[in-house]
């Protein structure tokens, strides 16, 4: 994993505090430069791109970050303009605004901004992304699944995530909209995958040499899969109840970390 990396990311689980002291997204400002950062916020995502592109640009701007560029980027043709790549590259941090994860895989996935992305990542570029924009930080991210509901099987609807962090599920809203059945049945499904369920106003920053430190006021709750010695997943009846046994739990909150090759929490100081 630590290979993969180059750029940090700041996975957010969504409803960050924008008005507030803002913890989180202050450390995104501090961590992509501070006064001197230039910060490309990306509403790919949601249908409501001006408002949210503006709402970002004004708490970073009062956060201290003058720079801040929006791409309001809603179709292939747009991703695929050699512009909107270039002002990526230029960006020492890459916003994704929340909405839907689908859109900014299926608009960017291949494309020219797609490839800036991933150039600007390896050279050390933060990449930041809240709601949606955490979902799809990993190589297989959760499209769709029941959310407030006892975990049942085939009930969850994966995608190829934009690939920056292999290796993991992540959701996001977690305990807020009651997901850990869903993360559950992902991790069931893929049990060599680690799943990362992020609380809102709670993020984690992943550093390039393989582990991450729980930012915010809630919690991270994180599967381990491997620990699992049966589970009824592959089994018919899909519309059954998920049976698990031996799956490890962790819930972490500000103060910790988990190191992702030693697959152990960690006290940060």
């Amino acid at each position: 994993m630590a290979d993969q990396l180059k750029g940090n990311l700041v996975i957010i689980g969504g409803a960050e505090d924008k008005k507030g002291d803002s913890q989180i997204l202050e450390e995104v400002v501090r961590t992509v430069g501070g006064r001197d950062a230039r910060i490309a916020v990306v509403t790919t995502a949601t249908q409501r791109p001006e408002e949210a592109g503006k709402v970002y640009q004004e708490v970073f701007s009062r956060l201290g970050a003058k720079h801040t560029v929006i791409l309001n980027i809603s179709s292939r043709d747009e991703a695929n303009e050699e512009e909107n790549a270039q002002k990526i590259e230029a960006s020492s941090g890459v916003f994704f605004t929340g909405g839907d994860q689908l859109r900014i895989t299926s608009i960017l996935g291949g494309t020219k901004a797609y490839e800036a992305l991933h150039r600007s990542f390896r050279k050390g570029t933060a990449i930041i992304g809240t709601s949606a924009g955490a979902s799809v930080m990993s190589s297989t991210m959760i499209v769709e699944g029941l959310s407030n509901d006892p975990a049942r099987k085939c009930t969850l609807k994966m995608a190829p995530g934009l690939n920056l962090l292999e290796g993991v599920i992540i959701d996001q809203h977690f305990d807020q909209r009651g997901r850990l059945g869903r993360l559950l049945c992902g991790v069931a499904q893929n049990p060599g995958m680690l799943g990362i369920g992020i609380d809102e106003d709670t993020a984690i920053m992943v550093y390039p040499d393989g582990y991450f430190k729980v930012l915010g006021n809630n919690a991270v709750t994180v599967i381990e899969g491997k620990s699992i010695k049966s589970s009824n997943v592959s089994e018919l009846k899909p519309d059954e109840i998920l049976a698990i046994t031996n799956v490890t739990i962790h819930v972490l909150s500000s103060g910790y970390g988990f190191d992702f090759e030693s697959r152990e929490v960690v006290r940060m100081h």
